[in-house]
């Protein structure tokens, strides 16, 4: 799939996944720098980004201008088969290298929790909305058409081909800038929508 706004996007590959772990840190406080944040760096890729690029590798691609990577979007067509492969393949991966939690859980253990738990991730609208996203972009790659290009161009014709009606996504609240984003390429809230975890939906026409 191409059109315009895709030089400097191309299909992800197994040589990126280091770099793109990088910016899964780089951009994981709300848009923000994370590194620090967590008793490991390693927290968040473990759960936002190598278990997409691991099950589906051919639904990311990779904003890169020549120099590597500084920005990337992962996604599954159906949540519903991907939260089965995650309890098989990925929970016990995860489990050899993060402890338990135990409750009353931390913020860290919370999101622990969530690798063990990926069932998380079947919201209220996953039949309408099967598929879902993380798009992370480096500032530097911010505001230069980018993102659109990474949904516009990319993710929704190849939804469509492959059949799959409507996408969503999940954020953190504090990412304004996100949130407006988003609504610019067409996602709105969906009825399980709050304050404390807005969830977003797209509707993709089928193909005619």
């Amino acid at each position: 799939m191409s059109g315009r706004g895709d030089a400097g996007i191309r299909p992800y590959r197994n040589e990126d996944l280091a770099r793109l772990r990088e910016i899964c840190v780089l951009t994981g406080a709300a848009g923000g720098d994370a590194t620090g944040r967590w008793s490991t760096d390693d927290l968040l890729p473990d759960l936002f980004l190598e278990p997409y690029v691991t099950a589906s590798p051919e639904w990311a691609w990779v904003v890169d201008e020549g120099d590597g990577p500084v920005g990337y979007l992962v996604a599954v067509p159906r949540t519903r088969r991907f939260v089965q492969w995650w309890r098989e393949k990925w929970t016990p991966w995860f489990a050899e290298r993060y402890p338990t939690p135990e409750e009353p859980y931390s913020d860290e253990e919370s999101l622990v929790q969530r690798g063990y738990d990926p069932e998380v991730l079947i919201v209220p609208e996953v039949d309408e909305y099967p598929a879902h996203l993380h798009i992370d972009l480096l500032p530097s790659a911010q505001g230069r058409g980018y993102g659109r290009a990474l949904i516009e161009n990319m993710l929704i014709p190849t939804l469509a081909q492959a059949g799959v009606p409507g996408v969503h996504l999940s954020m953190d609240p504090a990412n304004t800038p996100a949130r407006a984003f988003y609504a610019a390429v067409g996602f709105v809230d969906l009825p399980s929508s709050s304050p404390k975890g807005p969830l977003l939906g797209r509707w993709i026409p089928p193909r005619p």
